[in-house]
This record gives C-alpha cells, sequence and structure tokens, in this order.
C-alpha cells in the first residue's frame, strides 16, 4: 500500500471487532501480513482460529478479561503496556501491512494506559500501514486522529432478552 489510514470502531453496538475480523481477512486474501492484537480480551475467542486457516495472520491477546466488574489489578495493566509496547515494536519494523489494536480504547478507559501512551505509539506508524482501532469510549482525540471512524450504534440486542453469546456468532 502507499498510503495507509486509521481506522477507529467504536460506539456501545455490537459488530467492532467483527468488522476488524472482516477486514484483517479481506487483507489476507489480498495477499497482505496483518497483526491482530486484543487488549483487555483472554478468552479465546474463535476468531484466534483465523490463524489455523488463513495465511499471514497473527493473533495475540494483551488481557484476561476479569476486571470489567472490578478494578484492573497490577496484572491487567502490566498486559496491557506490554502489548502497547509490542505494538511500538511491529511499527517501527514496519512488519504489517495492517496492525488491529482491538478493544485498544476499552483499555484506555480502564486506565490500563493513557491517550498520551496511545498516541505516542502511533507516532511511529509507517506511511504504508493500516491501522484499525477498536472499543467503546473513543475519546475525541483519537476520533480527530483517524482518517475513518464508524460509530456502532445499538438500535436493539437480543441480549435483554436473556440471549447470551453465542459460539460463532457473539464469541
Amino acid at each position: 500500500m502507499e498510503k495507509g489510514y486509521i481506522h477507529v470502531y467504536t460506539g456501545n453496538g455490537k459488530g467492532k471487532t467483527t468488522a476488524a475480523v472482516g477486514l484483517a481477512v479481506r487483507a489476507v486474501c489480498a495477499g497482505k501480513k496483518v497483526y491482530f492484537g486484543q487488549f483487555v480480551k483472554g478468552m479465546k475467542y474463535n476468531e484466534v482460529n483465523c490463524e489455523n486457516y488463513l495465511p499471514n495472520i497473527k493473533f495475540q491477546q494483551f488481557g484476561r478479561g476479569c476486571f470489567i466488574s472490578k478494578a484492573p489489578e497490577q496484572e491487567d495493566i502490566d498486559s496491557a503496556k506490554e502489548g502497547l509496547s509490542k505494538i511500538k515494536e511491529i511499527l517501527i519494523n514496519n512488519t504489517y501491512d495492517v496492525v488491529v489494536l482491538d478493544e485498544l480504547t476499552i483499555a484506555m478507559y480502564f486506565k490500563l494506559f493513557t491517550l498520551d501512551d496511545v498516541l505516542n505509539v502511533l507516532k511511529f506508524k509507517p506511511e504504508n500501514t493500516e491501522i484499525i482501532i477498536t472499543g467503546r469510549y473513543a475519546p475525541d482525540e483519537l476520533i480527530d486522529l483517524a482518517d475513518l471512524v464508524t460509530d456502532m450504534t445499538e438500535v436493539k440486542h437480543y441480549y435483554y432478552k436473556g440471549v447470551l453469546s453465542r459460539n460463532g456468532i457473539d464469541k
């Protein structure tokens, strides 16, 4: 790619990670190399199985996912900061065509690292690398920096009828 852009998929609706996975699959099928870093998440959602079926895609998780209903512990903070450091290294080395930062804004929301930490890493974005950032609560500064922003708005969700996450659909 001659020019890579920054995407932000945010909002309270379902589909942010799913959209990022879709873009990642499209990129791999076009011969591009994709890195998919997941912040906060520790459970092996089915998308990580893409590595078993598609070449040139790497998933890595930087979270335990267990603090959502309580304060993050130091281990959560350390894992998230390790992830941000890994992203910086990937950008400096210009190793991937597409870099996904899944749930990055959630990690910021829970103060696992700061917006300034993120902006300092994004400064290393190579001109030709596409960056996808997902998660609720994207701060205005990140939205302003982005070239493409999609706000997923929840209109209706079956969760409120008692339907929990379904294998292969929601996880």
